[in-house]
């Protein structure tokens, strides 16, 4: 599926450009990824990992407010993210996003018992950092 597939679909739509979305969105992704250090700090690697990955799609979300568009749907962000930002942003951000978006999938919603390590949720917390920052440079340019 691609992004145009992705408007057809209502999994993205075009509006105005909001700034000040995105930056109550970036704020948001923050705010996301101290939870996700606490959640870290309190052993509890599960809610470590959804909040790092709420992060990193607050601070997604953040870029298409900038650009006029509304998302109806966390795989409608990732595309979008992949398909205008590819050139903008490692592609290991925009890899991450999706894996951590299918992880956080399976483990709100999973039937299976998914145990999530130490190791694990400290890398995707710094991925989820480094993202914000790159995000923000992006925010800042015209």
């Amino acid at each position: 599926m691609d992004i145009n597939d992705c408007f057809v679909q209502g999994l993205l739509r075009k509006d105005r450009p909001d700034i000040e979305k995105a930056d109550k969105s970036i704020q948001r992704a923050r705010h996301k990824l101290e939870n996700a250090s606490a959640a870290f700090d309190a052993s509890i690697y599960e809610d470590a990992v959804i909040n790092a990955y709420a992060a990193m799609f607050h601070a997604a979300r953040a870029l298409l407010f900038r650009d006029g568009v509304v998302e109806k749907s966390h795989f409608g962000v990732y595309v979008y993210i992949k398909e205008k930002y590819h050139a903008k942003l490692e592609a290991r951000f925009i890899n991450e996003l999706n894996a951590l978006r299918l992880e956080r999938h399976e483990l709100w919603y999973g039937l299976e018992s998914t145990e999530v390590k130490e190791a694990e949720a400290e890398e995707v917390i710094g991925v989820a950092k480094e993202f914000i920052k790159a995000v923000d440079k992006l925010l800042q340019k015209p």
